[in-house]
């Protein structure tokens, strides 16, 4: 009746969601549902969060015990088919934590990504050689094979960026992320040319937190947040460890962080002086 997996795509938590909503507009309980498919209402309910994978023989099931169509069914069982395909990062799920797994469905899935970072250059806008010092420091048992594969993964991440549907990028960086050294002179040098690269993309808005604006509501930590244009997906924060992260999508806490950043970037230098920030903490290296 249901896949386990680690983590599920975009496409499955919206199926999900759309299965909870035909559900209640049909009027049927949890227990009625269950006993169409011959499960317990963990199951469905299970089905509904996207915490199991869908079989399309059930989906159908439910699907006509919801009073729809065969036309309107087999349109929602196309989209069962194409959530269920692995993402392209799946090739990568031998050095692809499954707690992240979700975080680059989201990222690829996501209209706008809203980010504040205070301690390394955001994935998105990494160079390859900025990663591979940054992964080395982060992994220092990978061999070159292993790392080789994580920095793929991060460059591979970075297409999204350039599709003729790309999300906007907003991201808040402190200024020590910049002053901190990864790598040679010369990877900062280069890293710091490709963020004033980036930040000349349409798509892509850059801010600095100088050390002199003094204490902002950021300072726990980073985080990022995803809105979509999905409309049965609500705004979701995300918040890493060391050992696993954190999916927020309530709405008090998701408004708290969007007020955070908000706030951050009254303090942060002017997006038009993002460009002269850069240059000056590049001739330092």
């Amino acid at each position: 009746m249901a896949e386990a997996r680690s983590a599920p795509t975009v496409g499955q938590i919206v199926l999900g969601l759309r299965l909870r909503d035909l559900r209640e507009r049909a009027g049927c309980s949890f227990t009625e549902a269950a006993y169409a498919l011959s499960v317990n209402t963990t199951t469905v309910r299970r089905m509904e969060k996207a915490e199991v994978g869908l079989k399309p023989p059930y989906v159908e099931k439910l699907l006509r015990m919801y009073g729809l169509s065969e036309e309107e069914t087999a349109s929602f069982l196309s989209l069962v088919d194409e959530a269920n395909r692995p993402g392209w990062w799946h090739s990568f799920r031998d050095v692809l934590p499954p707690w992240f797994s979700l975080y680059v469905s989201l990222e690829g899935e996501a209209s706008l990504i809203r980010a504040y970072e205070p301690h390394c250059v955001p994935g998105l806008l990494q160079t390859e050689e900025y990663a591979r010092a940054l992964l080395r420091t982060g992994f220092p048992s990978a061999d070159e094979e292993e790392l080789d594969r994580r920095v793929q993964l991060r460059m591979g991440r970075q297409r999204l960026l350039q599709d003729p549907d790309a999300p906007v990028l907003w991201a808040v960086l402190d200024e020590q992320v910049l002053r901190r050294h990864v790598g040679s002179p010369a990877v900062m040098r280069e890293q710091i040319d490709r963020l004033v690269e980036l930040s000349k993309q349409q798509n892509i808005t850059l801010q600095i937190i100088p050390f002199t604006a003094g204490a902002h509501p950021g300072m726990f930590g980073p985080f990022q947040l995803f809105r979509f244009d999905i409309p049965e997906l609500p705004d979701i924060v995300y918040t890493e460890g060391l050992t696993g992260a954190t999916y927020l999508d309530q709405r008090p806490d998701t408004a708290a962080y969007l007020e955070v950043l908000d706030r951050m970037g009254a303090q942060a230098a002017p997006v038009p002086h993002t460009e002269t920030v850069l240059g000056e903490i590049r001739k330092e290296f």
